[in-house]
């Protein structure tokens, strides 16, 4: 899907999921007949990440950096390419060209599918319209994508699939993932807080035999070795009031 054109020229979005996936199964067989499994990859060192080269241009301008992400879109241009690599940290655009990556790598370039995961290694520059790119000198398929991503105008829309496949909705959608982010950042300070405070933090067991939190229904399970019923955790009281007499200053989790 997305701005990709299959082997026999139709476009992806044409295609039902089925077929693609058929296709994309056939380009990962022939990569292996090639000796170029991407799956054999284990290693690929990056230098520097989308966000930071953007940031910071001033000290990247010029400079080789190599990075890594996920192929989001292509603007093929016959032996000129404009494509957008997402990693971690966002997305930039790359600049591949036939005579700057070889003819070998660009053929095999050009076989590559939206999704996959690739490596680039090139200079930093901006372009005419002042969109800070990475002009490639070397290309690496690091990982095949098998399945399309999501249309690109609608995105994950679909709030079942997006609870569902969070890993998708984290692909598509940026917003999603920076809520990620701040929370990660949210729990790592207030763990931080109460650390600096005396506190320490003790993993409590997430079945009990009995049944708490007041008057929420219990979520029960049968333990079949012990022959008994447990119930979900949902309070934490119990156990804090149980530390606090042992005489430690706790949060529990």
């Amino acid at each position: 899907m997305n701005e990709e054109t299959s082997a026999n020229g139709v476009q992806e979005e044409e295609q039902s999921t089925g077929d693609v996936l058929q296709i994309r199964r056939r380009k990962l067989d022939e990569l292996r007949a090639a000796g170029k499994d991407p799956y054999a990859v284990t290693k690929y060192d990056v230098t520097a990440y989308a966000a930071v080269i953007k940031e910071k241009f001033e000290e990247y301008e010029n400079k080789t950096v190599s990075v890594a992400g996920r192929l989001m879109s292509r603007r093929d241009m016959g032996k000129a390419n404009f494509i957008d690599i997402s990693d971690s940290t966002g997305r930039i655009q790359a600049y591949v060209r036939i005579d700057d990556v070889g003819e070998e790598t660009f053929e095999d370039y050009r076989k590559w599918d939206i999704g996959d995961i690739i490596g680039l290694e090139g200079f930093v520059f901006r372009t005419r319209r002042g969109e800070i790119s990475i002009h490639a000198q070397k290309l690496q398929l690091l990982c095949k994508s098998l399945l399309p991503l999501p249309e690109k105008y609608h995105g994950l829309t679909n709030t079942d699939l997006r609870y569902r496949q969070r890993y998708v909705d984290l692909i598509m959608n940026p917003d999603v993932r920076e809520t990620f982010y701040k929370r990660s950042r949210i729990i790592s300070e207030t763990r931080a807080f109460m650390e600096s405070r005396g506190f320490l933090e003790v993993e409590t067991p997430m079945l009990h035999n009995e049944a708490g939190g007041a008057n929420a229904r219990p979520f029960i399970t049968h333990h079949h070795s012990l022959n008994i019923d447990l119930y979900l955790r949902i309070a934490l009281e119990l156990h804090l009031k149980r530390l606090i007499v042992g005489g430690s200053t706790v949060c529990t989790r």
